[in-house]
């Protein structure tokens, strides 16, 4: 058996390795953590882009969606004075017709 010297040395050196391992694993940590506040802040950036963009999108598409809308009444209403001004053609063609012939 091992004396207490022996014994200790061992656990001294398991200990040290421990050690080593600790640094490295505060240091891996800390690599990581270094590489989330980069990719937070590129996922930011990208995320204002991209909010931006959307922004100038909806408002092109608005203005587009605008036009088209009073496109859309303007020819309306001139299909209704059509319809309005040939329903009193025809309420009263006869008259029409008497000051034509």
């Amino acid at each position: 058996m091992a004396t207490t010297v022996e014994r200790i040395g061992i656990v001294e050196t398991k200990v040290e390795n421990l050690n080593e391992k600790i640094d490295h694993l505060k240091i891996d940590v800390k690599d990581m953590h270094d590489c989330l506040d980069k990719t937070r802040d590129d996922l930011k950036s990208d995320l204002e882009k991209m909010y931006g963009a959307s922004c100038t999108q909806h408002e092109a598409l608005a203005k587009e969606i605008r036009s088209l809308k009073n496109l859309k009444d303007r020819w309306t209403w001139m299909a209704a004075g059509g319809l309005a001004v040939g329903g009193w053609i025809a309420g009263y063609s006869e008259k029409i017709l008497s000051l034509l012939t």
